[in-house]
């Protein structure tokens, strides 16, 4: 089966393990792209966040989505933190704690 991009992103995005999170640039990179602003596309568009954690993803520098679709950038920082996932004080979470190594 040929996966289109969106569904090449979610196959990537539900890998991730809870408690870690991935950037839209390591996303883009695994599934054979540069275009990390369209795996943020794929996201906000994801059909299902229970089973694809787009939480988990963020920016290169740990910031949050503004415009995490299932609830803003606070409800995005509660699930993180809800994982066990912990912030500096900038509001970034702390990428070299919690970045995923897919290797």
């Amino acid at each position: 089966m040929i996966l289109n991009f969106f569904q090449r992103v979610y196959a990537v995005v539900q890998r991730i393990p809870s408690g870690n999170v991935a950037t839209y640039g390591l996303i883009a990179d695994l599934i054979g792209t540069k275009d990390a602003r369209r795996v943020g596309h794929a996201l906000h568009a994801n059909p299902d966040s229970s089973k694809t954690p787009c939480h988990r993803v963020v920016f290169s520098d740990g910031r949050l989505a503004p415009g995490y679709a299932f609830g803003g950038p606070e409800e995005q920082r509660r699930k993180l933190e809800s994982e066990g996932v912990s912030f500096l004080p900038n509001d970034r979470v702390i990428l070299s704690l919690h970045l995923w190594d897919p290797t």
